[in-house]
């Protein structure tokens, strides 16, 4: 679990840090609400505002910000870009000064680069990152993956914690050297779970989504982007259709692969067998609405839309990699596939169309298993005390 090694550089008297808040910015590249800004969101939501004044940076104009504003959330908007610029890190070395920041956390490898680099710059006294998988490590590029693993293990010297958000990456951080142990963290990714479904709505949706009474519905929610290996899903779309000519694929997010994606599933499984929603506020409605859930990606951290599904009770078929393979039990609370199979993925979802019995007795043990291990409250509990820890009261 979380080490107990305070950090050196600490130096901070204490009765001076019980007399005011301790300020915090919790920074991310993108703005719109993907897995790593609702954690986010939810933690500076979450925090003890007793103890911790909040705020959040990212590049604006999206929706992350809107939620920030709507939920009383200072919000600092930093124009993030891949094209590396000194400029930006003075600028938000300029927030950490300006605002008195005590303790910035990074999320991600774009925030994690400038936002360590100008904390450094600013002499910020805690720097923490959180790694939301590893995702370089999974490059194709030698060169460009190297490079990733270098900046990391030069950046990790001045950083005050390195949290993990699954076992499995703390683990493959240890084999790359990625961050001393007494800096690596383990802070297993929480969520808030939502009311109960209103079934008036989800009628309503289906409606909306052009989905009759009764008809299969596999869905998932996901990224458009190679890591969450939607194009074998949509390749399964093809196999499926074959057994079951009415069953529809639901693809909520948006990203860098949607056209391809929308053009291979007309190829695969012909109009109107896919359905790409894009990025939708009402996500969540939109999954209880899924008679299986489906994720088969090709790497993961600790995938926060799993924890979703087994809250509603979904039947999951999701690939057999680290970070998935931490949450689902094969045959338990769920079944696994083997990464980028086609075939045996559209195979198992069949099996669970076909079989309701499994598929209700497989939704019913995730649920009563995944969740409470889980939980935002058990993440925010664990991030607090290590904030804490690392500010020295």
């Amino acid at each position: 679990m979380i080490s107990r090694v305070p950090c050196a550089r600490m130096a901070v008297n204490r009765s001076e840090a019980h007399m005011k808040k301790i300020r915090v910015l919790e920074m991310i590249d993108r703005s719109f609400l993907g897995g790593g800004q609702m954690m986010l969101l939810s933690l500076a939501r979450s925090l003890d505002h007793e103890r911790f004044d909040v705020a959040i940076s990212a590049k604006g104009g999206g929706p992350l910000e809107d939620a920030a504003r709507e939920s009383g959330i200072p919000f600092y908007s930093v124009p993030f870009r891949r094209r590396f610029s000194f400029r930006l890190i003075g600028e938000i070395a300029a927030i950490l000064r300006t605002k008195e920041i005590d303790i910035l956390h990074t999320h991600g490898g774009i925030a994690g680069f400038y936002g360590r680099w100008a904390a450094r710059k600013a002499k910020t006294r805690v720097i923490v990152h959180t790694l939301h998988g590893i995702h370089y490590l999974h490059y194709r590029n030698f060169f460009l993956k190297w490079s990733y693993v270098l900046l990391e293990r030069l950046f990790s010297r001045f950083t005050d914690a390195l949290i993990y958000v699954s076992e499995a990456d703390l683990r493959m951080g240890g084999r790359w050297r990625l961050s001393a142990k007494r800096r690596s963290h383990l802070v297993l990714n929480g969520i808030d779970f939502p009311e109960s479904a209103d079934r008036t709505k989800q009628a309503a949706t289906k409606t909306e989504l052009g989905l009759a009474p009764g008809q299969p519905v596999i869905g998932t929610i996901a990224r458009m982007h190679r890591q969450k290996g939607l194009i074998y899903l949509v390749q399964a779309a093809g196999l499926l259709r074959q057994r079951h000519p009415e069953a529809r694929i639901v693809v909520v997010g948006g990203g860098p692969q949607k056209q391809k994606l929308a053009d291979a599933a007309e190829r695969h499984a012909g109009p109107g067998a896919c359905l790409f929603l894009g990025e939708r506020s009402d996500a969540r409605e939109i999954l209880s609405l899924f008679d299986v859930f489906v994720l088969p990606s090709l790497w993961e951290g600790l995938p926060l839309v799993l924890i979703e599904a087994a809250y509603l009770a979904k039947p999951i078929v999701a690939s057999d990699v680290d970070g998935v393979r931490e949450m689902i039990r094969n045959g338990e609370t769920g079944l696994l596939v083997p990464r980028a199979d086609p075939q045996k993925l559209a195979e198992v979802v069949s099996r669970l169309l076909e079989d309701r019995d499994l598929a209700s007795r497989l939704g019913l043990r995730a649920q009563a298993v995944i969740p409470p291990r889980f939980t935002l409250e058990r993440m925010v509990r664990e991030t607090e005390s290590l904030y804490s820890r690392l500010f020295g009261i």
